[in-house]
């Protein structure tokens, strides 16, 4: 895996402040998530500036990168420097030359500037979000319903962030029994999910073994990264939207979704 140096103290994830009830007879304490913007910067190129939170940055930072196709594979970082800053956190990634060259022409192409709840913004044109997916496998796979049923009893619990703050969203992987294998959290969805996808790849996780379990709706941004990432099926605790759906079909990716009774509907 490639070399990372980082400078600077890390902010909390979480902080807690006081609250009031309606008429201030009573105080109490809540804690409330960490939002810090995260700049991507490539050879010396501004890449994108997230919002997101401030943990797991390595896996972070390599799941993203994977994820916008700015590499294709991890050795493909010769370097990364995490500065921590009063304002935020610049990641800055020293990667292959081939890259390098191919980034400036994506950067010619369009401005991305993202946030936690929109995901992916700026882009100059239709094309990128149309662009159809490659087949992920050959024929789509089929999850026993007992291991989707077991990896939603046991998710809530292992999201100590969300356990405190009850307002991030989490993205997990699951073996194909339903035993929750990792587990990332962070304010917006689509960096929940580029965190855990960074984590598979340094764990050497074969995508092939098992399921993504998301907190939030399944959007197309959420299956355009699962396609990168070879990830067959995932389970949403929310509905998909339509073009989701096509897309999925497009990848021969396998949806999930929890129903209003609690149980779990094969929408694609």
């Amino acid at each position: 895996m490639f070399p990372v140096e980082i400078s600077g103290v890390s902010p909390l994830s979480d902080r807690e402040i006081t609250v009031s009830s309606l008429d201030h007879d009573r105080k109490g304490h809540w804690h409330v998530p960490e939002e810090t913007p995260v700049a991507f910067i490539y050879g010396g190129r501004n890449y994108a500036v997230m919002l997101a939170s401030p943990a797991d940055l390595i896996d972070y930072a390599l799941g993203f990168s994977l994820s916008e196709q700015v590499i294709n594979q991890a050795d493909e970082i010769e370097h990364l420097q995490i500065k921590y800053r009063q304002a935020g956190v610049e990641l800055f990634f020293q990667i292959t030359p081939d890259r390098l060259t191919r980034l400036d022409v994506q950067l010619r192409r369009r401005n991305l500037v993202g946030t936690a709840g929109c995901g992916i913004c700026g882009l100059d044109n239709a094309d990128h979000i149309l662009t159809p997916l490659k087949p992920v496998v050959d024929t789509p796979v089929q999850i026993e319903q007992q291991a989707l049923e077991t990896a939603m009893q046991d998710f809530a619990s292992l999201q100590p962030l969300n356990l405190r703050t009850k307002s991030v969203h989490g993205a997990a992987w699951v073996r194909n029994d339903g035993q929750i294998q990792q587990m990332r959290e962070d304010v917006g969805r689509h960096n929940a999910l580029d965190k855990l996808i960074g984590a598979m790849v340094r764990e050497d996780i074969n995508p092939a073994n098992g399921f993504v379990l998301m907190s939030s709706r399944c959007s197309f941004e959420i299956i355009d990264k699962a396609a990168r990432a070879k990830i067959p099926a995932i389970l949403s605790l929310s509905g998909p939207t339509n073009l989701a759906l096509n897309k999925a079909r497009q990848a021969n990716i396998v949806i999930y979704a929890r129903d209003k009774t609690g149980g779990v509907k094969q929408m694609a």
